[in-house]
């Protein structure tokens, strides 16, 4: 594709597609529709009354089966013919390469092509209040928290959340109500869009998380990644609201340099934010928090999370949530009410008294909290952290020392082989060896394992009645929980 053809594809948003959202059905096609949100925007748009296809290289179970459940006629591999006849629009994922042979037969045919993000703009967003959640941690769950208080609430509102919820059957919904909730990612949005897909959301209200360094793969330094966020807030009209963490250093400092439209709440621990947990801790049902607003007493909530990540994630959402308009009643009941999300300290099983949990945690900052939130959750248990450096940024060695620091929080550590590690010059990625020899230096007992078998026999093997085993991975990571619960099963059989 030429640089012109590249510019005026990442430039189609809306036009040649006037009311499509609701009114003439069009036939769409999806290139790489089995990703999570693809195939989630596939049904969406199947249930606007479009018609849908959609091809991919890996068509696999549960994705492949759920479209099917849906009619949705699915090709394999990508080429030229599966545009034939010719949809009305063409929507790329973010997995797709410069290159690919449907994204060019759509320049060819003159088809309007759109990135994930321009998509969910479209036929999500529309016109109605969006409530973007940036940041580098947390995301997720805050935006399942926000949706859910709304749903409790009565107020019916759209949402896409990037992670599988346990009190939605799906992670979009386009909803009735005029409010809609979506997880602003900073990853690029496709091969002929490089901005953030968080650009495209139009916020109204704004969440501002954390504002670390990350995704190294595309961002050189924090200094470019503060530079994506900075353009995020910009977005912010006059009448908009930015609900930022005063206790993340990035944050505050955006915040205090950044000509910011409209108005700014602050939310965290520390004393002086607008929304703060002047006290939390365990309680019966999970976390206890009572909360200021302003200064003054707002009242006490319980969360079922745990964690002081998790208090900032909760109260992040009270404070979108009362600006909405949702009573404080129903703020109370819908936290805790709200079911966390599947690979967030989601307890696999537990045999002869060890609990196995899967946590999506890879960056140092949610490693460490992560398990700080166990320690509270699961007091005076033995920690294990098993931990695969699996993306771009984790296998480089930025975070060397870093995962010295968030590790050690743990009582025994094991470390994976560097995903891919083939792909880094040896003095480019995480040293292993240099990782468990600084985790020993600090007193903790740590082990570097090449093989997953070898993880599993030794950590299966040592681990007793009252210990908690902590998977820390954002990949399937071999299948280990379930194969961890398999061994234990045979050791307590034996």
């Amino acid at each position: 594709m030429t640089e012109n053809s590249l510019r005026s594809l990442a430039s189609i948003h809306t036009s040649g597609l006037a009311g499509a959202r609701r009114t003439v059905a069009q036939h769409i096609h999806l290139i790489a529709i089995c990703g999570t949100g693809m195939g989630s925007l596939a049904v969406l748009l199947k249930n606007l009354g479009h018609r849908v296809t959609g091809s991919d290289q890996h068509i696999y179970p549960p994705m492949s089966t759920q479209l099917h459940d849906w009619g949705i006629p699915l090709y394999e591999g990508f080429k030229a013919a599966h545009l034939q006849p010719h949809p009305d629009v063409v929507v790329v994922g973010n997995a797709v390469s410069r290159g690919n042979p449907e994204a060019e037969a759509a320049e060819k045919a003159g088809v309007p092509v759109m990135s994930f993000p321009q998509a969910l703009a479209h036929f999500l967003i529309g016109d109605r209040h969006a409530v973007v959640v940036a940041g580098t941690h947390g995301k997720s769950t805050t935006t399942a928290l926000i949706a859910w208080l709304l749903d409790h609430a009565g107020c019916e509102p759209g949402f896409f959340v990037g992670a599988v919820m346990r009190n939605f059957p799906t992670p979009i919904r386009l909803g009735e109500g005029e409010h809609v909730v979506v997880e602003g990612d900073e990853y690029d949005s496709a091969y002929f869009d490089k901005g953030p897909k968080f650009l495209h959301y139009r916020p109204r209200t704004a969440v501002l998380t954390a504002l670390e360094f990350d995704h190294a793969d595309i961002y050189p330094d924090l200094a470019h990644v503060r530079s994506a966020f900075a353009r995020f807030v910009r977005l912010l009209p006059a009448e908009g609201c930015l609900i930022a963490c005063a206790d993340d250093t990035g944050v505050r400092s955006l915040c205090a340099e950044e000509a910011i439209a409209g108005s700014v709440q602050t939310y965290g621990l520390q004393a002086g934010a607008d929304w703060q947990a002047a006290e939390w801790g365990a309680g019966e049902g999970g976390t206890v928090m009572e909360v200021l607003h302003g200064g003054k007493g707002f009242g006490r909530f319980v969360t079922t999370l745990f964690g002081r990540h998790n208090v900032c994630n909760a109260l992040a959402a009270i404070a979108v949530a009362h600006r909405l308009g949702v009573p404080k009643e129903h703020i109370a009941s819908g936290l805790a009410s709200f079911a966390s999300l599947k690979r967030r300290c989601e307890v696999r099983g537990e045999v002869g008294g060890v609990t196995v949990i899967d946590d999506f945690a890879h960056h140092p900052t949610a490693v460490g909290v992560t398990l700080e939130g166990l320690r509270q959750a699961y007091p005076g248990a033995r920690v294990w952290a098993v931990f695969e450096p699996r993306t771009a940024t984790t296998r480089r060695k930025v975070f060397q020392e870093a995962y010295v620091d968030a590790l050690s929080r743990a009582d025994c550590v094991v470390i994976a082989e560097v995903f891919r590690k083939e792909e880094l010059a040896a003095d480019q990625r995480l040293s292993e060896q240099q990782l468990i020899e600084a985790l020993r230096a600090r007193g903790v007992a740590a082990w570097f394992h090449p093989d997953t078998a070898a993880i599993i026999a030794q950590v299966s093997g040592e681990a007793q009645d009252g210990d908690l085993v902590v998977v820390m991975s954002n990949g399937g990571f071999d299948n280990i929980h379930e194969r961890f619960l398999t061994a234990l099963r045979q050791k307590a059989e034996a």
